[in-house]
């Protein structure tokens, strides 16, 4: 190998790199150590049509005054010496032109040390444009007619089932904090349902009568999201016309980000500037637009790591995140899968037309031993699918092999089934007696066992026994 290393070293000289690199579609950008500029291929020549003779030598930021070492995809990989792949980014050059780029961006590493970064950046301007017209005419195609204000706007702090003590806690807390204007940073894990504590937020807040909108950052490419939120202006591109972003739309009320993790750092910093100084600027616009918009934003990511990983720009962490709540996943809150088993049970009775009274005591032990990693959402996909073939009765736990989906099927296939023996059914008899004359008498145990006809130490045995506690 030291042989072919020594042939290969003579062969890539400096002049045969460069004509690899300037014959390539990329863009090949190097920067030493300390950010200077070492390496510019001729075809970031092209597309952001600086010269590399006036480029090579020169500090990173110097070239490219618009960003930020927060927003620069070069400075979070020197720093971190961990790679970026495919990283969109907008900024202007020096000479105010406006470049957008699909980054991949690589350290440069050799004995441990950081000595600088390699970039490859693809031109995607062509991309937006087309982008852009795309969107154009969907709204042409949809139509001017305004949408009915907060026609998707469905629940309230009513609409939240379970009665532990977490889920109670954070109800408590958004009921007050739902009187305010601050922005509020929701995380949670997927299927934990932020956004029905988010709407829960709006429809209890003064702004309750004005819009509710929602927008996933994670569904749509960049280029397209940017428009969405801050609006175009007419001849800002080929077929733009004068168009409100959600911001606009969202006046007086309130905006849900959904999934803020998957915004890009370029668009963090605009939507800092709307928190900051309540205006916004459409795209091509050169005045800005006062709004009025109560900011709600999710996370499916620990918010910790989404800012040690620079995915996360710190400054509007700490703008969101002035009423920061986290949402339990449902592992950690087994008390409420009872509560949340009736209320899907009764909602898919009433939608499909079916009389089925509840689920089987073991089928309820499964539920609660299952980790649920698709949290409450997961829970109501398994009820939906069981009663699409159970009509009434109790669903039974030969009813869950018929499942067909998800990781809940390959956790009942690799259980081992229980024992349904004589001495199993007359135990679970005997468990719900017992539980029935607890609740009966508000968890008295004297009560209880008077109820039963048996003396109180024997309830406490039989209690202790099958794990119940008075707090029922």
């Amino acid at each position: 190998m030291n042989e072919v290393e020594k042939r290969l070293k003579e062969i890539l000289s400096y002049k045969t790199i460069r004509k690899i690199f300037d014959a390539l579609d990329e863009g090949i950008i190097i920067v030493d150590r300390d950010y200077n500029i070492i390496f510019y291929n001729n075809t970031l020549t092209r597309f952001e049509g600086l010269e590399s003779k006036n480029v090579i030598g020169k500090k990173l930021l110097e070239v490219f005054p618009s960003l930020t070492p927060e927003e620069s995809t070069i400075y979070q990989v020197i720093e971190t010496g961990r790679p970026i792949f495919n990283r969109y980014q907008q900024y202007l050059n020096y000479k105010g032109m406006e470049i957008r780029t699909l980054n991949t961006t690589i350290p440069i590493v050799e004995n441990g040390q950081v000595l600088g970064a390699l970039e490859i950046s693809r031109d995607v301007s062509e991309v937006y444009a087309l982008s852009q017209k795309v969107l154009e005419l969907q709204q042409k195609l949809i139509g001017k007619k305004p949408r009915s204000i907060n026609v998707g706007l469905k629940y309230s702090f009513d609409s939240i089932v379970g009665s532990s003590k977490k889920i109670r806690e954070i109800v408590e807390v958004l009921k007050k904090v739902a009187g305010t204007t601050s922005s509020v940073l929701i995380y949670g894990e997927t299927g934990t349902g932020k956004e029905l504590f988010a709407q829960s937020i709006h429809s209890e807040s003064p702004r309750k009568n004005r819009p509710f909108i929602a927008q996933n950052c994670a569904a749509l490419p960049e280029t397209l999201l940017e428009s969405l939120l801050f609006g175009t202006t007419k001849g800002s591109f080929t077929g733009a016309e004068d168009k409100p972003g959600l911001f606009e739309q969202a006046d007086g009320g309130t905006l849900l980000l959904d999934e803020i993790n998957c915004m890009g750092l370029s668009l963090q910093s605009k939507l800092l500037r709307v928190l900051q100084e309540g205006v916004v600027r459409r795209i091509g616009a050169t005045f800005d637009i006062p709004v009025d918009v109560r900011i709600i934003a999710t996370t499916n990511e620990k918010p910790s790591e989404l800012l040690k990983s620079g995915r996360l720009r710190s400054d509007l962490f700490y703008r969101l995140s002035v009423i920061y709540v986290e949402i339990p996943p449902l592992r950690e809150r087994p008390e409420d899968i009872e509560e949340l088993v009736s209320f899907f049970i009764k909602k898919y009775n009433a939608k499909f037309g079916k009389d089925v009274k509840g689920v089987d005591r073991q089928v309820l032990n499964i539920f609660r031993e299952y980790p649920w990693p698709g949290n409450v959402r997961e829970l109501e996909h398994v009820i939906e699918g069981v009663m699409n073939y159970v009509d009434g009765g109790y669903i039974l736990t030969g009813d869950l092999k018929y499942l067909s989906f998800g990781s809940f099927r390959d956790y009942i296939e690799k259980k081992p089934d229980p024992a349904i023996g004589v001495k199993s059914r007359v135990d679970e008899y005997e468990k719900d007696l017992i539980l029935n004359a607890l609740r009966s008498t508000g968890g008295n145990i004297t009560r209880a066992a008077q109820k039963l006809g048996i003396k109180r130490q024997s309830l406490q045995y039989r209690m202790k026994k099958y794990g119940i506690t008075k707090e029922l």
